[in-house]
């Protein structure tokens, strides 16, 4: 690989090109200072609706969905729940010196906002994903926002999934102009205090705009694999871990990393052979012509270096020790090991979220948590002692920076004592 191949390789980005940017700004602000009118208008310009869904609508959806779809939706609701509860935020107090205390507290906030990516598709376990963690973590008012089809219908799964999952509030509208609903409000909608979930370029550059309005958790660009593979990796199941996550779009990219120079012909030709049996194959066609590498080592260790320096949304190790491989792999949104560990499972199943960072952005960040859904705070206490303790600190360094009020404020608590 060249140099110039390898920069085009890694550097890629979840945010959306300026474009795409201005023009959703723009849409933000509209909403933000036209409320319902403006996303009634969008809606019907570009569709996904605009209205709260009643609750007979969602009764109706519940009742026509398959048992074995909602007995599905159950034991991913259950496991998921399960997985998150074993991370609530626990307090934490520390005495740095007697008499000096710090108190690291966490609060749950009121009311948040879910993305659910509707119209043509449904993602009832992107529902899951969102809403679980934010039932787990306390929150009284979950929104979950998606657009509805062309036809004004909404997936009866999706809605069955709102149900079991505990969503508060469906809301029936799309885009960026659902993302500026939920975040500024409108006279119909109440703003939420932070916005997660994925979407596409129009959703995620929404999200960026309305930062700062509220919290979200991150942009998030196309799905992407990566595979870790060796001399060991069998081509047929390195082939559909590929494909797994290229058929999210056509601009998902679909990355092998191996130290086995005859691997990636073996692996086409199981592409090959597996991509005409698949409902999206057009979709899975372009995204690997387009976004598709194979990228051959020098050894294991080059192997683990790229794929750290790729920081790749999801991480499949198809590696003779995958353990000691996963161990060496820091910088991935969700680390699939061995095997009988397929991004399936993660996406649907066992618990784990699959809200994960894309393009490069997990390097800094992780999955959707119960953290992204509360607020930590600082609690200080300190007795006369305590201050005392650190007086000297306080001045010497308020007055280094010029701040003699910050200096003022630890001394004049002094001044009775003195004058006595």
């Amino acid at each position: 690989m060249s140099r110039r191949e390898r920069s085009v390789l890694l550097r890629r980005s979840a945010v959306p090109d300026p474009d795409v940017r201005r023009a959703v700004a723009d849409i933000c602000d509209d909403v933000a200072t036209r409320g319902d009118l403006a996303v009634r208008e969008y809606g019907e310009r570009f569709g996904g609706g605009f209205r709260r869904v009643a609750d007979a609508e969602i009764d109706a959806a519940v009742s026509s969905v398959e048992a074995d779809v909602i007995a599905a939706i159950e034991a991913s609701v259950a496991n998921v729940g399960a997985y998150h509860a074993a991370q609530s935020p626990v307090d934490l107090e520390f005495e740095t010196l007697p008499g000096v205390t710090i108190r690291r507290r966490w609060t749950q906030m009121n009311r948040v906002g879910c993305y659910v990516p509707g119209g043509k598709a449904a993602y009832p376990s992107t529902v899951i994903m969102t809403v679980v963690p934010a039932k787990v973590a306390g929150v009284a008012q979950v929104v979950v926002c998606t657009p509805e089809a062309p036809d004004g219908t909404l997936n009866p799964a999706m809605l069955a999934a709102c149900r079991i999952a505990g969503a508060d509030e469906v809301w029936a509208m799309g885009g960026a102009q659902g993302i500026a609903a939920m975040a500024y409000g409108t006279e119909t909608v109440e703003p939420v205090e932070t916005i997660v979930g994925p979407g596409n370029a129009y959703v995620t550059a929404a999200k960026l705009a309305v930062y700062g309005v509220c919290s979200i958790d991150l942009p998030a660009g196309p799905s992407e694999v990566l595979v870790l593979a060796d001399h060991t990796s069998e081509a047929r199941l390195v082939a559909v871990d590929l494909l797994c996550q290229a058929e999210h779009g056509p601009d998902s990219p679909a990355v092998l990393v191996t130290t086995d120079p005859d691997l990636p012909d073996r692996v086409e030709a199981e592409l090959d052979r597996l991509l005409p049996t698949l409902d999206r194959a057009g979709i899975l066609e372009q995204a690997l012509s387009d976004h598709g590498w194979a990228v051959v080592a020098t050894d294991l260790a080059d192997a683990i270096a790229f794929a750290n320096e790729y920081a790749g949304e999801h991480v499949s190790v198809a590696t003779e020790d995958p353990e000691s491989v996963a161990k060496q792999v820091t910088a991935a949104g969700s680390v699939y090991i061995g095997r009988w560990s397929p991004e399936s499972a993660g996406d649907y199943a066992t618990g784990a979220n699959h809200v994960l960072p894309t393009g490069g952005l997990a390097a800094a960040c992780g999955p959707l948590s119960v953290d992204d859904f509360g607020s930590w705070r600082q609690e200080q206490h300190l007795t006369r002692d305590g201050l005392a303790a650190i007086a000297d600190t306080i001045t010497s360094l308020a007055t280094a920076e010029g701040l003699t009020a910050h200096r003022l404020s630890a001394q004049i608590r002094f001044e009775n004592e003195e004058q006595a």
